[in-house]
């Protein structure tokens, strides 16, 4: 139960890490198995082994993510507001999109989120996109979101697929986390 627990979450804590860093799981797991059970067959104590494995990860991770932020690899996150229509997370519209998380980027590179939005009200709408509240301030001068929706109406009851685009600047410097939030206007 107890290794249960920890593989839950380091598993956990992998995936928020993804990328590059999503290796340091097997690392991980692998320490976990041969220094815990042989720290517990010597002490027989499970505190013990959980002390242990706690001061390990303790120190291997802020290592691990020092080099992350060492390769200009930027963490990042966006919240999303939506003004007359519903924004999802997937095509039957059922699951609302309250934000993204983008990942780990890199510059001069650029990341896809594929959103749906829906028109809630009662008459046709046009889709307007805006963002707003980024931190650091600078950022928005280095990182641009756009999306490949093209104007056409969204008639009520109607929804569509559309793709967020987050690029970043190959000049993006002194920027190790950033968030901002997404404003979708829906007008007609």
């Amino acid at each position: 139960m107890l290794k249960d627990s920890i593989t839950s979450i380091i598993g956990q804590l992998c995936d928020k890490l993804k990328g590059s860093v999503a290796n340091i799981k097997g690392l991980i797991l692998s320490v976990r198995r041969s220094l815990t059970d042989s720290v517990f067959k010597k002490f027989g104590d499970w505190r013990f082994s959980l002390i242990f494995l706690t001061l390990m990860l303790g120190m291997t991770i802020p290592y691990l993510l020092g080099t992350m932020y060492y390769s200009s690899s930027i963490p990042s996150g966006g919240i999303i507001k939506a003004v007359n229509v519903g924004v999802y997370s997937d095509s039957g519209c059922t699951t609302p999109l309250n934000s993204i998380t983008w990942g780990v980027l890199e510059p001069g590179g650029s990341q896809d989120s594929i959103i749906y939005i829906k028109n809630n009200g009662n008459s046709a709408l046009t889709l307007f996109l805006n963002t707003e509240e980024w931190t650091p301030l600078n950022a928005a001068d280095y990182l641009d979101l756009s999306w490949n929706y093209t104007g056409e109406a969204l008639n009520p009851g109607e929804s569509i697929e559309v793709v967020l685009t987050l690029s970043v600047s190959s000049a993006i410097s002194g920027i190790e986390s950033f968030t901002f939030n997404i404003i979708i206007v829906g007008t007609g």
